[in-house]
């Protein structure tokens, strides 16, 4: 799984990135600071670079489960103050989230119906952490450094399992 999350990293986010410069610069001048443009451009910025970042309108939880972790944040629009503070906390230490598996799970249209929000049904913003069982592990409704998720994610008896296994004293 590391391999995988490496070999995205290093081969598809700067493509991802020099695609979405590209799409930018389309834009005419004059439709640059159209509201609704806004909207849709801070929606695309909604990735955590380094990680893997799905929208969570076309998530598929029971496909991630045993395989990640969710990290998933809801808000009410793309341009939410604690929205954005979240995903800048998780881009700082990527690196952390990819060694514990997780995958980043965003979505910001209140009126998506999307199994995330009936399963979480939140009310303004709102993080949960899903563990790899596919249960609600934490649920917070401000913005937590990427350093309290990885210690609340540490205290998972799966993460803790994977922590032993990964020592080299650890068990055969």
């Amino acid at each position: 799984m590391k391999l995988i999350a490496i070999l995205w990293l290093t081969l598809l986010v700067p493509a991802f990135a020099a695609a979405q410069e590209i799409e930018r610069e389309s834009i005419p001048e004059g439709l640059r600071d159209d509201p609704a443009l806004e909207d849709q451009q801070a929606e695309e910025d909604a990735q955590v670079r380094g990680l893997l970042t799905v929208d969570g309108t076309e998530v598929d939880l029971a496909s991630l489960r045993w395989e990640s972790r969710l990290v998933v944040i809801l808000a009410e629009s793309p341009n939410h103050p604690d929205f954005r503070r979240q995903l800048a906390f998780l881009e700082e230490r990527a690196e952390e989230m990819i060694e514990r598996d997780v995958i980043v799970v965003v979505d910001t249209d209140p009126n998506s119906n999307s199994e995330v929000r009936r399963m979480l049904r939140p009310r303004g913003f709102m993080l949960a952490i899903i563990g790899k069982d596919g249960e609600v592990k934490q649920r917070k409704p401000s913005p937590w450094s990427a350093r309290e998720i990885a210690h609340a994610i540490d205290k998972f008896p799966l993460r803790r399992e994977e922590m032993l296994d990964s020592l080299p004293s650890g068990r055969n």
